[in-house]
């Protein structure tokens, strides 16, 4: 048994496909059925339910995989130790990132990293929540930045910054008068929300019973664009999160934004990496970096001392 023989099971049971498998790991399909074979004689069990189109891994065969995806992430741990000794600030980083997050904030704080740690090879992946935390367990990805809060204590956790949410009406609507409103005044609203999956909809939905709010029955957005287009078009209204109605976002003249005037409902945003990684100690560098970048973006425009207050009732995120 060697270590390319399970990468070949890995990624077998990543891609449920022997073509796609091979190319994903460089070889050709009958070299990877080949090492696969030899792996189940080795081990002496089957780990493949071979069928026409279609390729499952047996119950052993997904023990198997698990296993071997762990010992595959301690080697390349490993190496990223040796790697890190020599030189602290190189290498590369995969970076998990969450999408109603990740187009906002990353145009800011990409370019500043790569200033401050120019040797650094940043991988950046836009998953949901879930995957995002599935991947650094398997030790796909090295960190991820995550709406808190988090259950899992094989993670180490490091505060990052407090996003609030902004209510976007569309000009028609009455709440377009006004630059803020009380949180109980959106009691007889009904919101528009992001299809299930999105930690931004826990959190909206979170805002809504606290407000005695609903959800806009018939619609569900895929993306936080979809719920932007549709405010603007008259459906409804949401909310969003200040990062995503910063510039470089274009403002939309048929969408009005409101600051909310008293118990401001906002996310709390985290860098997360297992508390295992070898990378510990430089990850907490890149969070250091990320917490000095971000107040700027959070400031509001010129306001009313009502928009200016610091953000005091943070929203749950699964």
């Amino acid at each position: 048994m060697n270590l390319r023989d399970l990468r070949y099971l890995v990624a077998l049971a990543d891609h449920r496909h022997f073509g796609r498998a091979a190319e994903a790991t460089f070889v050709s399909q009958p070299t990877l059925s080949t090492q696969i074979r030899k792996l189940e004689e080795e081990l002496g069990v089957t780990l493949i339910e071979r069928a026409p189109r279609r390729v499952m891994l047996t119950p052993v065969g997904r023990d198997v995989a698990d296993r071997a995806r762990r010992i595959l992430a301690d080697v390349e741990q490993l190496k990223e130790t040796a790697r890190r000794s020599t030189d602290p600030e190189a290498g590369s980083v995969r970076l998990g990132i969450f999408p109603t997050l990740g187009p906002y904030l990353l145009p800011h704080v990409v370019p500043p990293i790569r200033a401050r740690f120019p040797r650094l090879e940043l991988l950046l992946v836009e998953e949901k929540t879930e995957e995002i935390l599935r991947q650094l367990r398997e030790g796909r990805l090295d960190a991820g930045i995550l709406a808190l809060p988090l259950h899992d204590d094989r993670l180490h956790v490091e505060f990052l910054f407090e996003e609030p949410f902004l209510l976007a009406v569309p000009r028609s609507h009455p709440f377009a008068k006004r630059d803020a409103l009380a949180l109980d005044e959106l009691a007889s609203e009904s919101l528009l929300l992001l299809e299930d999956g999105h930690c931004l909809r826990d959190q909206a939905l979170d805002v809504c019973h606290m407000a005695g709010a609903g959800e806009k029955s018939g619609f569900r957005a895929t993306s936080l664009e979809t719920l932007r287009q549709m405010v603007a078009s008259g459906v409804g209204i949401t909310l969003l999160p200040m990062l995503a109605v910063q510039p470089p976002v274009p403002r939309s003249t048929d969408i009005h934004l409101l600051h909310f005037s008293d118990s401001q409902p906002s996310r709390q945003i985290a860098m997360v990496w297992r508390k295992s990684s070898a990378m510990g100690d430089f990850l907490e560098k890149l969070a250091r970096v990320l917490q000095t970048l971000t107040p700027v973006l959070l400031a509001p425009d010129p306001a009313p001392p009502a928009r200016r207050r610091r953000p005091s009732a943070g929203v749950r995120a699964d």
